[in-house]
């Protein structure tokens, strides 16, 4: 396994250790980075303690079947929007048995992008208890599986710093 891989792995191991001792569970609903957090969080052992299910929701129909994002949503601001991301976080925690839940969706290259949204954009979402839905965008540099990696990692730390701000 390479560094990036056990460093990424880590960081799933830290969410999933605060999630435990919370008693809670989370989803994930990927587009650009194809279940790769998922792989991370299950790469852990006893996740299934903590990680209730994945959507890899790559194609806009997937996005709209599996996690009710709405056509509109996707026709007025794109699927690389914040929007897009916060209704995938949204459906994602909705469609499960997850007190949160986290969306990505984006640009990896090395094509694709737009002068509107390049190569390396990427919006994410989280949703958890008490209503919690916050959503933001990364512009992130390399090749493809660099923005890969550092969306993995960014949806991570995200979600490991809002279910600590709400556990304390």
């Amino acid at each position: 396994m390479d560094r990036q891989q056990s460093d990424l792995e880590e960081l799933a191991a830290r969410v999933g250790a605060l999630l435990l001792a919370n008693g809670q569970r989370l989803a994930t609903a990927e587009s650009c980075t194809g279940g790769w957090v998922g792989e991370c969080l299950t790469a852990i052992a006893g996740s299934s303690a903590w990680f209730d299910r994945g959507y890899i929701t790559y194609s806009n129909q997937a996005k709209v079947d599996l996690l009710g994002v709405e056509p509109a949503t996707l026709a007025a601001h794109g699927a690389v929007s914040e929007a897009t991301a916060a209704a995938m976080a949204s459906g994602a925690q909705r469609a499960s048995r997850a007190d949160w839940a986290l969306a990505i969706t984006g640009v990896a290259g090395p094509g694709g992008g737009s002068p509107a949204r390049p190569v390396g954009t990427v919006c994410f979402a989280w949703a958890g208890p008490d209503d919690v839905l916050a959503c933001e965008t990364q512009q992130f540099t390399g090749d493809r599986r660099a923005i890969r990696a550092q969306s993995v990692a960014h949806a991570l730390f995200g979600l490991l710093s809002r279910a600590t701000q709400l556990s304390a």
